[in-house]
């Protein structure tokens, strides 16, 4: 699978290429792969995002996201409020999915910033963690309240604060 890189030609343009090969895609600003690249400029756009949320995440949206943080669907399923096959029908998403979209928008882009790397970031999500109940991080993303749990525990690694 190719991996993706963020390049920033100029400050107000973001745009992804994979290492392979060097053709720039333009992100759409506040797109959920654009909150991933500028996760800490997130908070300042909220009402953007919440605006985005209500029109609906578009379908290649969804999937570029996938493709830049390097997973599949099928992975998301339990987590997402849709199933992947009605979602693959459909060009634009319900409010509920897409603001779940973008919690994971959102989440991957602390982790990124946190962790060393994505794949760091990702073997995190799998591994079971001990504040968590010994659950798996990625487990607990099927509900609002394990994405803030997860949440913190991002914010406490990045803090230095273990529980």
């Amino acid at each position: 699978m190719n991996k993706l890189r963020v390049s920033k030609k100029v400050v107000s343009k973001t745009s992804i290429a994979t290492e392979k090969e060097e053709k720039l895609i333009r992100l759409p600003k506040y797109s959920p792969v654009w909150v991933v690249a500028h996760v800490k400029e997130a908070p300042a756009v909220k009402l953007q995002l919440i605006s985005r949320i209500r029109a609906g995440v578009k379908k290649s949206d969804w999937k570029l996201l996938i493709s830049f943080i390097g997973s599949t669907e099928k992975e998301f399923e339990s987590i997402l409020p849709a199933s992947i096959s009605s979602m693959q029908k459909k060009a634009v998403y319900s409010k509920e999915t897409s603001e779940r979209i973008y919690e994971l928008a959102g989440l991957y882009g602390l982790g990124y910033d946190v962790f060393d790397t994505k794949e760091d970031f990702k073997k995190w999500l799998a591994t079971p963690s001990k504040a968590l109940g010994n659950k798996k991080p990625f487990d607990m993303l099927d509900s609002s309240l394990g994405f803030q749990m997860v949440e913190n525990e991002i914010l406490r690694i990045q803090y230095n604060v273990y529980s």
